[in-house]
């Protein structure tokens, strides 16, 4: 809370610190959750997009064969997810610091907007739940096809459902609550430097023979930065559901999953749902058999909103945790 309110730029001369000082932050989550909740994403022009246009070109440029040496291109993978974080994570780290607090405070919203992905992740979830329900199951394959990597173009009704409670979940923590917790660690800085190094995962994270070398760096810095905040989801889910069973599946489940992140993530969510998630899924081509996640029967269209609603729920969870945080460093530094 005191790194986030110097970089909100209290210390201007001609800006003094408002006596509201330590609730500025939590009220910048808060206005960031609305925004992102009235808005969503920005549907044109939306600036992941010329990133990730220009992550193509850097890898264009720095990657070495396919999938090259091992040392040289994870060392050319760390090169380029340096210069293509470091430098825009920078600017606004200044931004916040130089401006004078309300500019500055605005600037923080816009980024945490910018780095949730709550109402997009919620407009998925409906697209995909509402044909599954009505017996569309094409219209829902080609909706579930749009968030997750797997092969969607034999899944059976119940497969459909259960890959869209695991991209749900997953991305509750990805795209939801790892924006969150570094926004209350480093405010807006913090969180675009989570979306940005999530972004680059999803681009470079696979382990192809294109990038398994090359996207080592940015898997592992994924990862690290999501460690936190994964585990703190899984808790969330945890509680805001079944303690007991989220936490046994989190216990005896996670460590067989081949994410160290999104194992504690959906084995808690799938326990708290009380629904069975992993086994089989074809990814490139290849059917992959992966452990068994949660318990109980398949997921169904249902399942897949009371998946959404754990999130959201969560999101307010956290909100009122952010904003308890802020009042109690007002009253132990007033």
């Amino acid at each position: 809370m005191a790194i986030a309110s110097k970089m909100l730029g209290f210390s201007s001369p001609d800006y003094p610190m408002p006596s509201a000082a330590p609730l500025l932050l939590p009220l910048a989550a808060i206005a960031g959750v609305l925004l992102d909740r009235l808005l969503g994403e920005p549907r044109r022009w939306h600036p992941l997009v010329g990133f990730g246009r220009l992550g193509g070109w850097m890898e264009g440029v720095l990657r070495r064969g396919a999938p090259g040496h091992p040392l040289g291109n994870r060392l050319r993978g760390l090169v380029a997810w340096l210069l293509l974080v470091a430098p825009p994570v920078a600017l606004v780290w200044l931004a916040c610091a130089a401006l004078p607090w309300p500019a500055a405070l605005a600037l923080h919203i816009l980024l945490l907007w910018f780095a949730l992905g709550a109402q997009s992740l919620a407009d998925h979830a409906r697209a995909i739940a509402a044909p599954l329900a009505a017996g569309d199951l094409v219209a829902a394959r080609r909706a579930v096809g749009c968030i997750v990597s797997r092969d969607t173009s034999s899944l059976s009704a119940d497969d459909t459902a259960k890959a869209a409670v695991e991209s749900v979940l997953e991305n509750g923590s990805d795209a939801v609550f790892g924006a969150l917790f570094w926004f209350a660690l480093l405010g807006g800085p913090g969180a675009l430097a989570f979306r940005l190094a999530n972004t680059l995962d999803a681009m470079w994270g696979y382990k192809d023979a294109r990038r398994i070398h090359f996207g080592w760096a940015a898997a592992r810095l994924d990862d690290l930065l999501g460690l936190a905040p994964a585990r703190l989801t899984a808790l969330t889910y945890a509680l805001l559901g079944s303690p007991r069973r989220a936490l046994a599946c989190w216990r005896a489940q996670a460590p067989a999953w081949g994410s160290p992140n999104a194992g504690p993530v959906m084995a808690a969510g799938a326990g708290s749902l009380g629904v069975c998630l992993g086994g089989a899924a074809i990814y490139h081509g290849q059917v992959e058999q992966r452990p068994d996640l949660g318990c109980g029967a398949a997921p169904a269209a249902a399942d897949i909103g009371r998946a959404m609603a754990l999130v959201q729920r969560g999101v307010w969870l956290w909100l009122g945790l952010i904003l308890a945080a802020g009042l109690v460093w007002g009253v132990v530094h007033a």
